[in-house]
């Protein structure tokens, strides 16, 4: 067979394959895998009851879920969703705005890959545009989503902030974030998947004025963030206008499987997305939309978000930093500060080996995380070091597995840098 240049779009080497590929082939499996390294969002009880009496509603409504199974939407979606999101985001936030600024599409990956090449690429102009990450490391699904075979992004390297003797942060660097003409659209996850990271509200409202003054839309990922699902352990404002598109999802609320993501944007861009929806799949999935109507007509999604889903979060991630540190305090390790999402981003320092090993090396002992250098799109990850000293670790796991891949995970940290006798001077107190 001979197949096209758009098939290398699907190389076996791709990050976000290689990820949802693991967690596959971690489900049931045996000896039990401590699953470290997708994004699955925990399996919170009260969540989950809500998520049955919501169905069982459904069940009981007439022909309601015949209609969800049976019928297709309309390319934008189910109306009756939209317009319940419409009303809330108005009377919570003050938007301006309808059903006209919102489509659902299936899943945030659908969403970020029509986006993405509708703003990056060749234009009519004659300019190859790019779409610009203001900070990385960034979520590991954007990088291959470009249907050219020409890289669609830069990214800005970002400023590191030591915090003590174990923590970090990383900062958007303003004085070297340029906009120029090949820029098609900015964009950014907030909270950052993978490292947990919160723009600030003033560094948001910078990026919002460089877009605005360079007339190119800022995309605001908010998978983890605001309004829902409120994984956010910090303060931080809801944030859009027509010069934003915001893309939200009702995965991390506990619903990966029902693949629903949502675009707010202006009415220009939803017809687009409308137009997308129609051409790659008919229309969007029924069953999220359907499911979540009655969660969000009233606010409930909004209480939930702030009352269950993110003090649980909260909760897990101090508990996983503090297992971390104390399985590994004779290791150079730095946590980036958890501000939201649903992971921890450990770098260690002078790592003798690449992430990519230590990855392997984990998943032979049953523990998936994923490699840091898959985070970076846009910038040349063999030319800075730090890129491949990291990993991606998921604290939605349940606390025994948690623990056991932690353990795990310092056990071949200790033997990485032990194969190296000035790594193994570095980790401090190694024997």
């Amino acid at each position: 067979m001979k197949f096209s240049r758009f098939s290398e779009q699907f190389s076996p080497d791709s990050g976000i394959l290689q990820l949802m590929h693991d967690l596959g082939s971690a489900e049931g499996g045996a000896p039990p895998v401590a699953m470290l390294g997708g994004g699955n969002p925990a399996a919170i009880g009260a969540m989950e009851s809500v998520f049955r009496r919501e169905m069982g509603a459904l069940m009981d409504n007439g022909r309601a879920f015949e209609s969800m199974v049976g019928v297709y939407d309309a390319p934008s979606g189910n109306r009756p969703f939209i317009d319940a999101l419409a009303e809330l985001l108005r009377n919570q936030f003050g938007w301006s705005l309808d059903h006209r600024n919102i489509s659902i599409t299936n899943g945030s990956q659908s969403s970020f890959s029509v986006l993405f090449n509708l703003f990056a690429g060749e234009s009519d102009d004659g300019v190859f545009r790019r779409i610009l990450l203001p900070l990385t490391p960034e979520y590991i699904g954007y990088a291959d989503v470009g249907l050219g075979d020409r890289p669609i992004f830069h990214a800005n390297r970002p400023l590191i902030e030591m915090h003590g003797d174990r923590a970090f942060k990383y900062r958007v660097d303003f004085d070297q974030l340029e906009i120029g003409d090949d820029v098609g659209a900015i964009c950014l996850s907030r909270p950052t998947n993978p490292t947990g990271n919160l723009v600030t509200d003033d560094e948001l409202s910078r990026l919002r004025e460089l877009a605005a003054a360079n007339d190119v839309p800022l995309i605001l990922d908010s998978a983890y963030g605001q309004p829902f699902p409120g994984i956010v352990f910090g303060d931080a404002a809801p944030a859009w206008d027509p010069g934003i598109i915001l893309c939200l999802s009702l995965s991390k609320l506990g619903l990966p499987g029902v693949r629903t993501g949502i675009v707010i944007a202006d009415p220009a861009v939803i017809d687009m997305i409308t137009g997308a929806n129609a051409i790659f799949s008919l229309a969007p999935g029924r069953f999220g939309p359907s499911l979540a109507t009655g969660l969000v007509q009233g606010g409930e999604i909004m209480a939930l978000s702030e009352t269950v889903i993110r003090p649980w979060y909260e909760a897990r991630s101090r508990l996983a930093r503090d297992i971390a540190n104390e399985l590994m305090p004779d290791l150079p390790l730095r946590i980036h500060e958890s501000e939201g999402a649903i992971f921890l981003w450990f770098w260690f320092e002078d790592l003798p080996v690449s992430s990519e090993t230590l990855y392997r090396r984990l998943k032979d002992r049953g523990v998936y995380v994923i490699a840091g250098h898959h985070f970076f799109p846009g910038l040349d990850v063999g030319s800075w070091r730090h890129c491949h000293e990291c990993i991606r670790v998921s604290y939605a796991a349940t606390e025994d597995e948690l623990r056991r891949g932690l353990e795990i995970i310092a056990e071949e940290a200790r033997r990485a840098y032990g194969e190296n006798t000035s790594g193994a001077a570095a980790a401090r107190g190694a024997a």
